[in-house]
């Protein structure tokens, strides 16, 4: 990346089992054939493919309990970079449940928040990075109303003037990110509906994006449908369209992650204006949904097309 340093924040990390079978029935104890482990988190997935790509952008994370100790140990071994902040919550589970006649479905653990020692150590480890340092947040942040998030509220304000923030988040957080100047808001259909509802018989979300644009400080959005269009708007850009590579989907599951690190890999590291680094990001991400792991696709044919 360019001189200054990235770095990737998940408020919910992920102790993942996936276990996978040629067929497997609803209402019966089945053996897996096969089954692997990994660390999820949206801000995981996007350092893991930053990585691919040659850029190391730490992910800060809150590791807790066992599963917690399982997930740190599997980034060291994997060799990606990261700032654990140790908080007294276990990480919470997740199952992926893979193969047969049914689709991937994933079992999640109830969500983990933060204790407020460790938040206020990530927001001091925040306030001591240098200017002009890119911040990726992604994911949901469990505890996010409560007063023990209120340091890392203003240290996220206060990057906001020094730095370049992109989000990828919902819930309460995702209004509160987009009055703030962030660089960009990537969100999925649904989330963008929720933040400004659709009129009725709607056919194209450009006038909302619009709308958007012009009610939040947010400089830049990117509204994703699975492997539908795209749509970019930004204070340069009216709204926009863009279609992916169509692909036979195996997984898609971190292909939001993988697309928003490729964007920010485009903007920072090849120096692409914000379309130019949508569609460079698109083949990447229809990759990964033709691939069963998260950013673990063979790249060389991607790269080769987008040269």
């Amino acid at each position: 990346m360019n001189a200054s340093p990235c770095f990737t924040f998940t408020g919910n990390l992920l102790w993942e089992r996936t276990l996978e079978f040629s067929a497997w029935t609803p209402g019966r104890t089945q053996r897996a054939e096969r089954e692997s482990f990994q660390v999820g988190g949206k801000g995981i997935n996007v350092t893991r493919m930053l990585a691919r790509l040659g850029t190391a952008a730490p992910a800060l994370c809150f590791p807790g309990g066992a599963t917690g100790s399982d997930c740190t140990r599997w980034l060291e071994q994997h060799a990606l970079p990261h700032v654990a902040f140790a908080t007294t919550a276990p990480t919470r589970i997740g199952i992926v449940v893979r193969g047969g006649a049914h689709a991937e479905t994933t079992f999640l653990g109830p969500d983990a928040a933060p204790d407020a020692d460790a938040l206020l150590a990530c927001a001091a480890f925040l306030d001591a990075q240098p200017d002009h340092a890119v911040l990726v947040v992604a994911g949901s942040l469990p505890g996010w109303s409560t007063p023990a998030f209120d340091p890392l509220r203003a240290a996220f304000q206060r990057w906001c003037k020094r730095g370049v923030l992109y989000v990828d988040t919902y819930g309460p957080p995702l209004p509160w990110f987009a009055q703030l100047p962030v660089a960009l808001v990537k969100i999925n259909r649904t989330e963008f509906d929720s933040l400004i509802p659709p009129p009725p018989g709607e056919t194209s979300p450009a006038a909302r994006l619009a709308l958007a644009q012009a009610r939040y400080a947010a400089q830049a959005w990117i509204v994703t449908s699975g492997g539908e269009s795209i749509w970019l708007q930004s204070a340069d850009v009216s709204a926009r369209e863009f279609s992916p590579p169509r692909v036979q989907e195996v997984s898609a599951t971190g292909s939001g992650d993988v697309l928003l690190a490729c964007l920010v890999h485009a903007r920072h590291v090849l120096a692409l204006d914000l379309p130019h680094a949508l569609a460079w990001a698109l083949p990447f991400a229809a990759a990964n949904a033709a691939h069963a792991g998260i950013a673990e696709f063979d790249l060389t044919n991607v790269i080769q097309e987008n040269c």
